[in-house]
């Protein structure tokens, strides 16, 4: 693979991989971690892909496999987090509303309802990429969908309800 090859991947994919890794981690350090970590398995192997989607595929598989490693390390489980005194807020933006709700989903759901809404995979696809049958993808879209409208509708704002809306 050519850097130029490799630079245009990780322009294109690094930020859904972020997202799909801060869905796992809950930490932005942890996802950019795991993010690199993802890429430069790309980079250091000498794998080549037929198209895109095939290496879209792999990333989002091996950064969610890469996710579950760091869960379940030992350092990772008996480590505490910061202070809270110390952490920079993060900025504001329109989705606010829905990742409060999201991080508060289990970490299956919130990666199904994740690949799902915000990067377009079919429940099909999904299931091939965690490694489930489709029909307990469909069950994870189905509570999440509706764990979500619950969470959304105890925001008790407008734009809480107008998301609930959208989730139907």
């Amino acid at each position: 693979m050519t850097e130029i090859e490799f630079s245009r991947l990780v322009g294109k994919y690094r930020a859904g991989i972020y997202r799909l890794a801060l869905c796992y981690t809950k930490n932005h350090a942890d996802a950019e971690d795991v993010v690199q970590d993802t890429f430069l398995k790309l980079y250091t192997g000498n794998m080549t892909f037929p198209g895109d989607e095939d290496v879209r595929a792999w990333l989002f598989r091996v950064a969610a496999n890469r996710c579950k490693d760091l869960l379940k390390s030992h350092w990772y489980r008996f480590s505490e987090p910061l202070n809270d005194e110390i952490t920079v807020p993060a900025p504001e933006d329109d989705d606010s509303v829905v990742l409060a709700a999201m991080s508060k989903l289990t970490v299956k759901t919130r990666t199904v309802i994740y690949l799902y809404y915000y990067e377009e995979y079919s429940v099909k696809e999904i299931a091939e990429l965690m490694g489930d049958t489709e029909t307990a993808v469909t069950s994870q879209l189905w509570r999440g969908r509706k764990r979500l409208k619950e969470l959304l509708k105890k925001a008790d704002d407008d734009e809480g309800s107008e998301l609930c809306e959208r989730l139907r």
